[in-house]
């Protein structure tokens, strides 16, 4: 990817993990649009709104604002990013699995907006907060085994990046990470805690979904009334705001009740 530097970067996030670093990193001043998800993470209200790698209302509206640099990430709808991909744009992709990725991510962002110090710094922090955090979890004789789901219909589990804050936080993911999984699958597993984070619904997931499952109701999180849900943006954003998710992970963890209700 070239971009000219003759003239200040003009960028167009449509991804909040995105625009989460770039304003992490000081170069908020370069943004010129945002999907209308980013305001949840980052301080960016006031910038124009042009949809996301989902679903794109219009083209036109991103070319008016004359981008440099046009930035998208995963989930994406394959004929939406087509259509930008068909333009004479710079289009940047992102997709990380780790926190060793988002790592990556957020100095590859720092090095094309000349704020690769800012990056390392932020990069830095990130990685410090997640040591102390296992560094005061390591004590925990125990690991509480946990599903943790991004999405209900179909079920799938929460990426590989939040299987990590949980192994961090002092649990172990019970299923894979990232995939489809069945409610079978689920029960077989045995849960102690579930953790509901559905994808672009903030705080808004149903833990009465879970208790509901006819197949689920022998499981330890369902009998102990173990179901708690986490802003989605929290631990669905592969950025900065993952240090509040493992905050929230570890609260959870030491508050969940070891005891069957009668």
């Amino acid at each position: 990817m070239k971009l000219s530097r003759q003239a200040p970067l003009r960028v167009i996030s449509l991804a909040p993990s995105a625009t989460s670093i770039l304003c992490a990193i000081g170069a908020k001043h370069l943004l010129v649009g945002v999907t209308k998800w980013c305001a949840d993470v980052a301080p960016v209200a006031k910038l124009p709104k042009l949809g996301d790698c989902w679903h794109m209302d219009s083209i036109d509206a991103i070319l008016h604002l004359k981008p440099s640099l046009v930035i998208g990430s995963v989930p994406y709808k394959q004929a939406t990013v087509a259509k930008l991909l068909e333009q004479p744009l710079n289009f940047l992709a992102m997709n990380p699995r780790t926190l060793t990725d988002i790592e990556s991510d957020i100095r590859l962002l720092g090095r094309i907006t000349g704020k690769a110090a800012a990056a390392e710094k932020v990069a830095r922090r990130m990685r410090a907060a997640f040591a102390s955090l296992k560094k005061r979890t390591s004590k925990t004789k125990t690991s509480v085994r946990i599903y943790c789901e991004a999405w209900p219909s179909p079920r799938i589990s929460s990426p590989p990046w939040v299987a990590e804050l949980v192994q961090l936080a002092g649990g172990q993911m019970a299923v894979p990470a990232g995939e489809k999984v069945t409610e079978e699958q689920i029960a077989q597993s045995k849960p102690e805690l579930i953790i509901l984070a559905w994808a672009a619904t903030g705080k808004k997931a149903d833990p009465n979904q879970a208790y509901s499952v006819a197949s689920w109701k022998d499981m330890p999180a369902i009998r102990n009334r173990n179901v708690h849900v986490i802003s989605d943006e929290l631990l669905n954003t592969p950025g900065p705001p993952l240090l509040r998710g493992a905050m929230e992970l570890e609260k959870l963890l030491r508050g969940i009740n070891p005891r069957p209700q009668r």
